[in-house]
């Protein structure tokens, strides 16, 4: 009975292999039977094309991938990302920023976001973070990676510089206990902070 079954088994596999080699037969077959062109295209056609091809692939290529392989830390491929996120989008909340951010290339790593509330914050130890009108957090969803990020809105007429002093100075980049994050970036654009503590590669 086992027997029967296997050569059943063998059976079908072969009729498989089979029916792919024939159609890559077939295709073989259709592409040099098809009718050679006649006329070479002009030179203005290439450039034509070539110019659609090129614009086609830069349309398709995400945002904020531009210096992910320049030789800048993961902090500051973020950072520039989310410069030109604000730049061109200034009204764009908090949320959608860090969704962007997680997008960027150079995560390597399954993240998610959560906005947040003025108040005691992953990665501050015991210092309260206020004085932000909407903020959301962006982080590793497994807790090994020494990573956590922020985009903050800051309310109407906060001061931006104590803002960011606070952030710099209860920054604790071993919030983590059993990893280190090796580099603190803040930074503001418009009424947005970035915040993000961080490897400095993802790749070693």
């Amino acid at each position: 009975m086992k027997k029967a079954i296997v050569l059943l088994l063998m059976a079908a596999m072969m009729t498989a292999f089979a029916a792919c080699g024939g159609g890559a037969e077939t295709s073989s077959v259709a592409e040099t039977t098809a009718p050679a062109a006649t006329e070479a295209p002009s030179e203005e056609e290439t450039e034509a094309e070539t110019e659609a091809e090129s614009e086609s692939e830069s349309a398709d290529e995400p945002q904020g991938d531009s210096n992910a392989a320049s030789g800048d830390t993961v902090a500051q491929t973020l950072l520039q990302d989310f410069k030109d996120r604000v730049a061109a989008d200034p009204a764009a909340n908090t949320q959608t920023l860090a969704d962007g951010l997680l997008t960027n290339s150079v995560i390597q790593f399954s993240g998610a976001t959560m906005p947040v509330e003025p108040g005691l914050l992953t990665g501050f130890g015991n210092a309260e973070i206020t004085g932000f009108k909407e903020g959301t957090m962006f982080a590793p969803m497994i807790g090994s990676i020494a990573f956590v990020g922020y985009v903050f809105e800051l309310e109407e007429g906060a001061d931006a510089a104590a803002f960011i002093s606070t952030l710099e100075t209860n920054a604790d980049p071993r919030w983590n206990i059993c990893v280190e994050a090796e580099e603190t970036v803040v930074e503001q654009a418009e009424n947005k902070v970035f915040f993000v503590m961080s490897p400095k590669s993802m790749t070693e």
